[in-house]
């Protein structure tokens, strides 16, 4: 699948970023169309309605990871899911439905596949949310998504059109992939006592390493979840030392991800290149709502912004606990919005509980399966 054929998927699915004051719905190779269906002026910018935060939502987007074989189960029969599945097989050149709902599960965890299957269902999640309760999608101003789940947030924000997006996150699959077969190398989940100090760990590693004869090794924080709630990624024989000594690096618990590689750290630099060339090659605008970087927690500001941190982002931790505190920090007494997450699991809300207890207090989860 090349990108001229990608192209030609992006004009036969209509997605759901329906506000009501900017635009009903949008093409995904269109610009915005208006609720009374006239055309705006090309200099016309939409404009966002202040809401009560009490009254506003939160969209939050999974990750790798989440993902289990029977994800998408009865969501068909919602909005456009089903055109997006088709037009998923297009772009990927398999029956991503197929995978999702039946495996086999070792098919499905693989990197190259995982990653397109969370996009798709969590915005078939989206789909979902906006036939059940289209008031959470109309009030709607901020959005996040963990590692590849940033990409359903900027098509879900209007940055980029699904096809194009599914594109990408396929290019970067692949890229991520072939960066871990270059080494071997995982990615460690932790949880510590307030006394651990999870970067002098990383550099013990990386010294023990250097004993064995690995040259450069590789061992750092790769995602901030939650306070004491790290996940440290690098060069296998680091992790393997971080289990060794967990007692007296202060960890309490330590867990291997099924995942391929080190993602998020110096062993992904292979994989920066493909991902930021497609970038260069397809659309990408200005989001109409807020979405936060997972390299800084901040706002993306502009299309060359969200190119340029979404490249940084394969290299750079995930700063999860930073974006939660950017997007729910406020005065005392003003009320928390309504959080929605979006897609397979519900890391995302147990990551929000420990962060923000009352923030967590307005948050729901949209399953990808119905009952």
């Amino acid at each position: 699948m090349n990108l001229s054929v990608t192209r030609k998927c992006c004009s036969r699915v209509r997605l759901f970023r329906n506000k009501a004051a900017v635009y009903h719905c949008r093409r995904l190779s269109d610009g915005p169309i208006s609720s009374d269906d006239s055309q705006p002026s090309p200099e016309e910018k939409p404009r966002r309605t202040r809401r009560a935060p009490g009254k506003a939502a939160v969209l939050l987007f999974p990750g790798q990871g989440s993902q289990f074989v029977g994800m998408g189960k009865g969501l068909l029969k919602y909005g456009n899911v089903k055109e997006m599945f088709v037009v998923a097989e297009k772009v990927l050149g398999y029956d991503l439905l197929s995978l999702c709902l039946n495996g086999p599960e070792k098919d499905l965890m693989k990197t190259v596949h995982c990653q397109p299957a969370v996009f798709v269902c969590s915005l078939a999640a989206v789909e979902r949310l906006n036939h059940e309760n289209p008031a959470a999608i109309e009030s709607c101003v901020t959005a996040a998504g963990f590692s590849v789940g940033e990409f359903a947030a900027l098509v879900f924000s209007g940055a980029m059109n699904f096809a194009e997006a599914l594109f990408a996150v396929k290019v970067r699959a692949e890229a991520m992939q072939k960066a871990s077969d270059l080494v071997s190398s995982g990615m460690l989940s932790v949880i510590g006592r307030p006394q651990a100090n999870y970067k002098y760990a990383c550099v013990q590693a990386r010294e023990h390493c250097l004993s064995l004869g690995i040259q450069e090794p590789v061992c750092a924080i790769a995602n901030y979840l939650f306070p004491d709630g790290r996940v440290i990624a690098g060069h296998k024989e680091a992790l393997d030392f971080l289990q060794n000594h967990s007692r007296e690096l202060n960890f309490t618990r330590t867990r291997l991800l099924l995942v391929s590689g080190a993602f998020h750290t110096a062993l992904m630099e292979p994989a920066v290149e493909p991902l930021r060339d497609v970038l260069r090659k397809i659309e990408v605008r200005r989001p109409e709502i807020s979405v936060h970087s997972n390299v800084d927690g901040k706002r993306y500001m502009h299309d060359k912004h969200v190119c340029s941190q979404l490249a940084k982002q394969l290299v750079s931790p995930v700063k999860w606990e930073q974006t939660l505190h950017e997007i729910y920090e406020r005065a005392q007494g003003q009320e928390f919005p309504h959080t929605y997450e979006v897609g397979p699991g519900r890391q995302l809300g147990s990551t929000l509980q420990k962060c923000n207890m009352k923030a967590f207090k307005n948050y729901t989860n949209v399953d990808v399966v119905l009952p």
